[in-house]
């Protein structure tokens, strides 16, 4: 399945909790989407979550119902690792 890197903008700190991310894994079931992991920038107005779905529209319509940006949604290929090796996508 293919994994993607979302960005998103936010106008206020987020300060996420156990019951946003229930509410969001939910609305991402019903979309055939998968988050994986995400990270806050340092001043918490940025996340960039990965994820894996067959298409950045099923991405885009989880985040639309969830009411959140996805500012830059980037599907994303080989992975290079500290070696130096290129890694091809599973």
């Amino acid at each position: 399945m293919p994994i993607f890197m979302i960005e998103r903008r936010f106008a206020d700190q987020l300060d996420p909790t156990a019951e946003d991310a229930k509410r969001i894994n939910l609305i991402n079931d019903e979309e055939e989407v998968s988050w994986v992991l995400s990270f806050l920038s340092a001043d918490k107005r940025k996340s960039y979550c990965l994820y894996e779905a067959e298409s950045a529209d099923a991405i885009r319509r989880a985040a639309q119902r969830a009411g959140l940006p996805a500012d830059v949604v980037t599907e994303l290929g080989h992975r290079v690792l500290p070696t130096g090796s290129l890694v091809a996508p599973v």
